[in-house]
Formats: structure tokens, sequence, C-alpha cells
């Protein structure tokens, strides 16, 4: 995917030449892959890395799931140092 973006990208520069609009597209081609694509700058300021999975689906699915796993092992440490207050918080819950 990389490899076509950075090649469209060099064509709208060449064919900028004689329109400076194509470059407006190149410029936008790029913002767009650097913030969708790949994971973007949000999966990266996240805290996780796909771990090497290809394809968006994949990848976002393990970002998921490591996110869903730390977040049981924070709550299982919660519970374990604070068993007061993660009681009472569960009553709460319940009614």
């Amino acid at each position: 995917m990389g490899t076509m973006v950075i090649s469209g990208t060099v064509v709208l520069v060449i064919l900028g030449f004689g329109n400076h609009t194509w470059w407006l597209v190149a410029v936008a081609l790029l913002f767009l892959y650097m913030q969708y694509g790949r994971g973007g700058t949000s999966a990266s300021s996240s805290g996780g890395s796909s771990g090497g999975a290809s394809g968006a689906v994949p990848g976002s699915y393990r970002a998921y799931r490591d996110r869903r796993d730390k977040q049981a092992r924070w709550d299982r440490r919660y519970r374990r140092e604070h068993p007061l207050e993660s009681r009472r918080q569960a009553r709460e819950r319940k009614g």
C-alpha cells in the first residue's frame, strides 16, 4: 500500500509541473495516507502496535485485543490493590 501511495505521489508531482493543482492532490494524498493509512497517528499514539499483522482488519482487531487485555490487567490489579473500593463500586452498580 505504501509503495502505491509513494508512486502515485511521484506521478502527481510530475504532472504538477504542467498544472500545479496536481501538487495539491499529491499533498492531499500524502495527508490522507498519513492520517488513515497504516494505523496513522491515532493508533501509534494510543500505545499499541499491530504486532506485524497485515491488512487493516487484523491489525485493528489485534490492537483492540491488546487494549482489551491491557484494560483487564489494570482492572484485576485495581481490584487486588483496592478490595474494599472495588466491592463498594460493585454494590453501587447492582442497585
